[in-house]
């Protein structure tokens, strides 16, 4: 039986999310696979510079 949106979203702080710890995991593991790359892919400049900006206003 499938569950429509509204019978899926939680009700309380402390609700059981709608998909399983399985499908979680796998989903997890596929998006870091995806996006594995970009962690040593260099920062364009435009981004490099936003971050030196965020620096310097902290301090």
């Amino acid at each position: 039986m499938t569950k429509t949106v509204t019978e899926t979203k939680s009700t309380g702080d402390d609700a059981v999310p709608p998909l399983s710890q399985g499908v979680r995991r796998h989903l997890g593991r596929n998006l870091r696979s995806l996006y594995s790359g970009c962690l040593t892919e260099p920062v364009g400049e435009r981004i490099e510079a936003l971050i030196a900006r965020l620096g310097k206003s902290r301090g």
